[in-house]
C-alpha cells in the first residue's frame, strides 16, 4: 500500500460495497462536514482496469461526489486486491466504521465464505465474528427483499428478520406486513410462526405418516390466515427432523455421482457456481472436461426454503478458483487472437508470382488445465509411487546407494523404520535378537554373521525403508533422480476406479481414450451401477490398456 495521494473522483468508480443504505440524517451530517472542510480521511482504492474502484469509503466518496463533483481530488490509499481481499476489507470496515445491517453483513460475509472454499471456521476467524454469528448472518441471505429492505432501515428488529429468513419468501412478505400494520413483537412473531409456518405442501418428506397426526393441522388462521395456506405442521422438531434426513437421502443418492455433494443452506449459494465452458463465467471446453474430475466439482441439494429439496448438478464448490480458470481462458483467448492482415492498398496486387489469396495460419492457444484431486485418489496414487519406488530401488543397487547417501546427509533417515530392520537383522543372522535398548555390540555382532547376500538385501532394505514414511515432496525427488517409468508398474485396474465417482470416471476414460473407443455404447455402461462399470471398462476388446498412466496417477519429471 502507498502513502496517500490525491486522485479526482472521476477517475474512481463504485466498488462491491455490501451497504446499500445509507441514513439520510448520517449522510447529511457528512455532506455539510465535507462541504466546510472537505474529505480528511483517505478512502482505500485498487486498481482495476485502466481506471480504480473503489474498496472502503463509501460514504465520504458519496458526500464528496455530491457536493464537490468529479474533479474534486480526494485523498486515498491504493492497494492491490483481489474481489475475495475487497470483499473482506469492505466487510470489516463498515462493520467497525458505522452501524451496518445485518443483511447487508449477510451478504458480504456469504462472499468471505466463498473466497474460503465454505470452510465457515475459517470465513468466521477472518472476519472476527463466532463461527454462531456467522452462521446466524448467513441465515439472513434467505431475507426477501421487502424484509432486507425493512431492516436495513430500521422498520424491524434482527430477531424479526432471522424468524422470517425461515420462512419461504412469499410467507416472508406477508408476514412483514402483518408485523408493520400491528407492531408486532419478536416474542408474538415466534409463537405464531412455531405453529404455522412448516408448510405440508412445501415438505419434501414422505407424508404418509402425517396424514392422521394430531399435528398436521389446516385450520391455523392466526397470524397469517390465508397467505400461508391451510395443511401446516405444528410439531416443528418433528418437521425439520423429517425434512434432514431427506436431504441426507438425496445428498448420498448423488453421492456414486460426483466427488462432492453438499447440502447448500442459506449463504452458501455465494459458495457454488455452475460448471460451464462457454459464457461469461466459462472456463474453457478443456477445463469444463477437467475439472469434471476435480475435487471441488459436484451437486448440491437445497436447504434453501423457496428451493427446498432441490437437486442442481454441474457445480463448482471452489469460485476462487473458479474466477482464476475465467480469468486464464480469457487470457488464453487474447493471447491466441489472430493478428488482423495488413489489406493491400486499393489497385495494388499481392506481392509474389502468383495471385493467390494470401491464407493466415492461427494455432490454438488454451490456459494450462488445473484439477485438484480428491484426497482418496492423492493417498492411492502416493501409496502406489511408495510401492514403485522401493522397487526400483531395490533393482538398482548402485542408485540406492546414492540415495542412501544422500538421506544421510539431508537428515531423512529419521524415516527409516528401526523395527522393521532389527526384525529383518535377528531373521537373516540367525540370532533371531532384539535389539531395542541394548546398544551397539550385540546389533554389530548380529550383522557379523550376515553373508554376503544378506548384507546387500540389509543395505537395501535401509533405503526401502524410508520410502513408507518419508515426505511425499522427497518422494518425488526419488522419482525424479530413479527417472521412475510408472508406464512400468502401474495399470488401469479396479482399486483405482472404485475410488472415483461416475463424473471422474468419465474424465477418465475420455483421457485415456477409452470412452471414444467404445462410442455410443459408453453412456449405456455409464448408467449401470458403478460395479458393473468396472468391470464392463475393464474388459473392452481390442482396447490396448498397457501404458496408459492418467494425469491423476503422474509426477513432475
Amino acid at each position: 500500500m502507498t502513502h496517500p495521494s490525491l486522485m479526482s473522483l472521476g477517475r474512481i468508480s463504485m466498488g462491491r460495497n455490501p451497504r446499500t443504505y445509507f441514513d439520510p440524517a448520517e449522510m447529511a451530517e457528512l455532506e455539510a462536514s465535507v462541504a466546510s472542510q472537505g474529505v480528511i480521511q483517505p478512502i482505500l482504492i485498487r486498481p482495476f482496469g485502466d481506471a480504480y474502484q473503489l474498496v472502503a469509503g463509501e460514504r465520504r466518496y458519496r458526500a464528496a461526489k455530491k457536493v464537490k463533483g468529479d474533479d474534486y481530488e480526494i485523498p486515498v490509499l491504493v492497494k492491490d486486491m483481489t474481489d475475495a481481499e475487497a470483499d473482506e476489507v469492505s466487510l470489516i470496515e463498515n462493520v467497525q466504521r458505522a452501524q451496518m445491517s445485518p443483511t447487508e453483513e449477510a451478504v458480504a460475509a456469504a462472499r468471505v465464505l466463498g473466497s474460503c472454499a465454505g470452510d465457515h471456521d475459517e470465513a468466521a476467524k477472518r472476519l472476527g465474528w463466532s463461527r454462531a454469528t456467522l452462521v446466524k448472518r448467513l441465515a439472513l441471505t434467505n431475507c426477501s427483499e421487502a424484509v432486507r429492505t425493512a431492516l436495513n432501515e430500521r422498520k424491524i428488529q434482527l430477531g424479526h428478520a432471522e424468524l422470517l429468513a425461515a420462512a419461504e419468501k412469499a410467507v416472508q412478505d406477508k408476514a412483514l406486513s402483518a408485523i408493520l400494520e400491528h407492531n408486532l413483537t419478536v416474542g408474538a412473531v415466534k409463537q405464531q410462526l412455531q405453529s404455522i409456518s412448516k408448510s405440508m405442501a412445501a415438505a419434501i418428506f414422505d407424508k404418509t405418516d402425517c396424514a392422521g397426526c394430531q399435528h398436521n393441522s389446516d385450520n391455523q388462521q392466526a397470524l397469517f390466515g390465508e397467505a400461508v395456506g391451510t395443511g401446516s405442521c405444528t410439531n416443528g422438531v418433528c418437521y425439520t427432523e423429517k425434512t434432514e434426513a431427506e436431504l441426507i437421502k438425496r445428498k448420498e443418492s448423488l453421492a456414486d455421482e460426483f466427488p462432492e455433494v453438499r447440502i447448500v443452506r442459506p449463504g452458501d449459494q455465494y459458495t457454488i457456481i455452475k460448471l460451464v465452458a462457454e459464457g461469461a463465467t466459462g472456463v474453457g471446453e478443456e477445463q469444463a472436461n477437467a475439472c469434471r474430475a476435480c475435487k471441488n466439482y459436484g451437486a448440491a441439494v437445497s436447504a434453501i426454503p423457496d428451493a427446498m429439496g432441490k437437486m442442481y448438478k454441474n457445480q463448482c464448490f471452489d469460485t476462487a478458483c473458479n474466477s482464476k480458470m475465467v480469468a486464464k481462458r480469457i487470457s488464453a483467448e487474447k493471447a491466441a487472437a489472430p493478428a488482423k492482415e495488413t489489406q493491400p492498398a486499393t489497385g495494388a496486387k499481392p506481392s509474389g508470382t502468383t495471385a493467390k489469396a494470401a491464407t493466415t495460419t492461427t494455432t490454438k492457444t488454451t490456459a494450462p488445465v488445473t484439477v485438484q484431486d480428491s484426497t482418496r485418489v492423492k493417498e492411492y496414487r502416493v501409496k502406489q509411487w511408495r510401492t514403485f519406488t522401493k522397487k526400483e530401488l531395490m533393482q538398482n543397487p548402485e542408485k540406492n546407494l546414492l540415495v542412501m547417501l544422500s538421506m544421510a546427509a539431508t537428515g531423512e533417515f529419521r524415516h527409516v523404520n528401526s523395527g522393521k530392520l532389527a526384525e529383518g537383522l535377528g531373521k537373516l543372522s540367525g540370532t533371531n535378537a532384539t535389539f531395542t535398548g541394548t546398544g551397539l555390540t550385540k546389533a554389530i555382532d548380529a550383522a557379523g554373521k550376515l553373508t554376503e547376500d544378506y548384507r546387500k538385501m540389509m543395505t537395501m532394505g535401509i533405503t526401502t525403508s524410508a520410502m513408507d514414511a518419508i515426505e511425499e515432496r522427497r518422494l518425488i525427488e526419488i522419482m525424479q533422480f530413479l527417472e521412475l517409468d510408472l508406464k512400468a508398474h502401474w495399470q488401469l485396474n479396479a482399486e483405482f476406479l472404485d475410488l472415483l465417482t461416475k463424473s471422474e470416471i468419465e474424465v477418465l476414460c475420455e483421457e485415456i481414450g477409452l470412452k471414444a473407443k467404445l462410442g455410443k455404447q459408453f453412456s449405456k455402461i455409464l448408467g449401470q451401477k458403478k460395479d458393473d462399470i468396472i468391470k464392463a471398462l475393464l474388459k473392452v476388446d481390442g482396447f490396448e490398456y498397457k501404458g496408459l498412466v492418467p494425469r491423476s496417477m503422474q509426477y513432475a519429471k
